[in-house]
């Protein structure tokens, strides 16, 4: 399980649910992770959670990697590239750049139409959930062209084409998947650099747990309530799926495209903490019955095609 072993990383938003599930799932296989947020012990950043990106990097060192706390807004481009230069100065490298940064959740409101949402809101969040992805990636990537290698994971929600049911949800966890695609091609000269986007399925998060009033230990009670919340899974299903692509040697060969932790699971035969292979999209599809999928199944063919390597329009570096 140390197959990465003296690998450098960046979570970049790692307080919390699938970043910290991924700290922490990078760690278990040895490496040094640079866990970052804005939330640090006695300064809760998003509104009384009370988990802290020093707590994460506590994990990650528990599980046998190297965990390394830093405070940091990813929407501020300055504090951006004085982490990625602490990380060149400290480690002289950079090998993994995981882009989880959201804080959208109080912004969202999925009750309310396009023509009655906040703009101001809206504008946050894509801020926060896209504009960070863009500037981290910005200054962090830079770090994994001197030596020519590395995994750049954009993290979503959804690897299909259909509404994510309000228009800045959607819009923000759209953009990521575009983003991976399009920083994919802008790598074509360097295939040791791979580019991709990963998603969990219902993500038994902290603030889900607490939201239906359940532990992680008494998690099925909640389906009572929410009966699709019995095909959750825990954040470390999509960390463990980080990690293996990671590991994989040929992981060059999934650039550009979306994934699941669920098909990843399946792929790489890792499972979820209690030994379990959820799997979101099988459930969705039997949950909700057939419907027309015609334009999510031409999207995806589109979008999980190959890269086109001859346009005459590659930009010059």
């Amino acid at each position: 399980m140390r197959s990465l072993e003296g690998q450098i990383a960046l979570v970049a938003g790692a307080t919390r649910g699938a970043g910290r599930a991924i700290a922490c799932s990078l760690g278990e296989r040895g490496a040094t992770v640079y866990c970052t947020g804005r939330s640090v012990r006695g300064r809760p950043a998003t509104g009384t959670r009370p988990e802290t990106i020093e707590e994460t990097a506590e994990m990650v060192s528990a599980r046998g990697g190297r965990g390394v706390a830093v405070q940091v807004d990813h929407t501020v481009e300055a504090q951006v590239e004085a982490l990625c230069a602490q990380i060149k100065r400290e480690r002289g490298k950079l090998d993994i750049v995981v882009n989880d940064v959201w804080g959208g959740d109080e912004l969202t409101d999925f009750g309310a139409p396009f023509w009655r949402l906040s703009i101001p809101n809206g504008r946050l969040l894509l801020d926060r959930a896209v504009m960070s992805h863009i500037i981290t990636s910005r200054h962090a990537v830079p770090l994994l062209l001197e030596r020519d290698r590395g995994l750049i994971v954009e993290i979503t929600d959804g690897d299909h084409f259909g509404y994510r049911g309000n228009l800045f949800y959607d819009l923000a966890k759209m953009s990521v998947i575009r983003l991976a695609f399009a920083m994919a091609r802008e790598l074509r000269r360097h295939p040791s650099i791979t580019a991709l986007a990963v998603t969990p399925g219902f993500l038994r998060s902290e603030a889900m747990l607490d939201l239906f009033g359940v532990t992680e230990e008494n998690w099925r009670d909640a389906a009572a309530k929410e009966p699709h919340f019995i095909a959750s899974e825990t954040p470390y299903y999509v960390g463990r799926a980080v990690a293996a692509l990671a590991a994989d040697p040929n992981v060059a060969a999934k650039a550009g495209r979306v994934f699941s932790s669920w098909d990843l699971a399946r792929e790489y035969g890792f499972t979820d903490v209690d030994g379990q292979q959820p799997h979101w999209g099988d459930y969705f599809e039997g949950a909700l019955g057939p419907y027309n999928r015609a334009d999510e199944r031409a999207y995806a063919s589109w979008l999980n095609g190959p890269i086109d390597i001859a346009e005459p329009d590659w930009p010059k570096e």
